[in-house]
């Protein structure tokens, strides 16, 4: 060939230092290593007179991170991403839980805005909180969680530390487990949220699962719960979602709670509770949190992480706790202490916005109760949405299929039994979209689009094997 362009790695003579190579000054042309001026840096390739031949010059850059592969998107909230791509006027997003109007759009509560109104009206400061927040809000969110007239809260044997949602507080509370508990043992419902795995893997926290989710009943498979944290190791964190179980929607009962505590505490286990949706779920404060309580009620230590994403709407202020109860108030303080040192060099401290907002809805009668009643009219559309579907798939379905599971389930959610390849059906020809192990999201959908999602699920559960 009458022209040559030499690359650095198959020329033996070219021996870039690595500093040359990433700042593009080599130039590579007849097995010559020659540099330019930054004059130059514009003309990439250049005619040289090099033994007659012509050398062409051309800027080598290596990254540093060539190792690194491409992640997966999230299998949440990437089915919000092939939503917006769809350009079908039925479409329906079912698959993130963020709440929605009956017109399907984004709600604010009116408390909030009222909450926000105070706080510019008072003309409150953006400083630095401390590492463990803001304490009125710290004060509030314990007293809603467990009642303000606990002994627990009374006696100071809770730590409480502010931290980012549910997702940020459960991340703080596996760094205290990997630190202070070596080599204990998380157990996690299966099926359980999405993020749960991902966060106690990347804290190094071991985990397995117990058995939860029965599908030929489409319900709790107790037993098997109860067999699998009777075989755990003594002194495993057994992981419960304290109400409205995320993603089947399917909640032990009062009962079945006593005997899950029991066991528990047979076993030396320690409970850890995600608490996302008190409220907001059977639109009772003290209901949602009765699980919680029976297990305080009975002097067990455990952690609750919290978040206010759903029932107060403030989802993109991340705003969340981590409580821990302790036997006894000294502890309480030395485990705060601890969470505080494990937070300063993750975030350093949490933001004030949404926790301002609590305070001031959680920690003002009149507020709170127009809270309360947001919350009932919220969880009451959920409820509605819920008893029109199983209106519309009993009307629809003539092979005799009992549909009433759905209205056993609770929340936001609801399992609908539908496995990958029947969820992959309601999208590809339904414009539905859900995640691939049949969970949708109620609080996406309304009454008038309640016969078509019918009509989809009909067809997807008995023509698609």
């Amino acid at each position: 060939m009458a022209s040559m362009l030499s690359l650095a790695s198959a020329s033996p003579s070219a021996s870039l230092s690595i500093h040359d190579t990433l700042k593009g000054k080599v130039r590579l042309g007849s097995g010559n290593v020659t540099s330019w001026s930054p004059k130059e840096k514009s003309r990439p390739f250049m005619n040289t007179k090099s033994s007659g031949r012509i050398s062409m010059a051309v800027a080598v850059n290596v990254s540093r991170f060539e190792g690194i592969t491409m992640a997966p998107p999230d299998p949440i909230l990437g089915v919000s991403e092939a939503f917006k791509a769809d350009t079908d006027e039925k479409k329906l997003n079912l698959g993130v839980g963020a709440y929605r109007t009956e017109e399907l759009q984004p709600y604010v509560l009116n408390v909030v805005k009222k909450a926000e109104n105070l706080m510019l009206e008072r003309g409150e400061y953006k400083e630095y909180l401390p590492i463990e927040g803001l304490a009125a809000f710290n004060k509030v969110t314990a007293e809603l969680l467990f009642g303000a007239d606990n002994p627990v809260i009374k006696q100071q044997k809770i730590a409480t530390v502010q931290g980012l949602s549910g997702t940020g507080s459960l991340r703080l509370a596996a760094a205290l487990i990997e630190r202070y508990f070596p080599g204990a043992k998380v157990l996690i419902s299966s099926p359980t949220w999405g993020n749960h795995k991902n966060i106690f893997n990347d804290a190094r926290v071991p985990w397995s699962e117990y058995r939860y989710y029965d599908p030929k009943t489409v319900g709790l498979d107790f037993e098997g719960m109860i067999a699998d944290i009777k075989a755990a190791p003594e002194g495993s964190f057994i992981l419960l979602h304290g109400c409205a179980h995320n993603p089947t929607g399917i909640d032990p009962t009062p009962e079945q709670w006593e005997k899950i505590a029991d066991v528990i505490q047979e076993k030396n286990h320690i409970p850890f509770f995600d608490v996302a949706y008190q409220g907001f779920a059977s639109g009772s404060l003290d209901a949602d949190a009765a699980s919680v309580r029976l297990f305080a009620a009975r002097g067990m230590e455990l952690l609750v992480a919290q978040s206010y994403s759903k029932n107060l709407g403030l989802y993109a202020e991340r705003i969340g706790a981590i409580n821990v109860i302790c036997s006894s108030a000294d502890a309480a303080a030395r485990v705060k202490s601890q969470l505080k040192k494990l937070a300063r060099p993750m975030y350093s401290n949490p933001p004030v916005h949404g926790a301002r907002i609590v305070a001031n809805v959680v920690g003002d009668p009149s507020l709170f109760n127009e809270w309360k009643a947001e919350m009932e009219m919220m969880a009451g559309r959920i409820k509605g949405v819920r008893q029109k579907l199983f209106d519309s798939l009993s009307a629809k379905d003539k092979s005799g299929k009992d549909w009433s599971f759905i209205l056993k389930q609770i929340g936001m959610f609801s399992f609908t039994g539908l496995n990958k390849a029947q969820s992959e059906n309601m999208t590809n020809k339904w414009h539905v979209y859900m995640t691939k192990d049949g969970r949708i999201s109620l609080a996406g959908l309304n009454l008038a689009k309640c016969e078509y999602l019918a009509d989809a699920i009909v067809d997807s559960y008995h023509n698609v094997s």
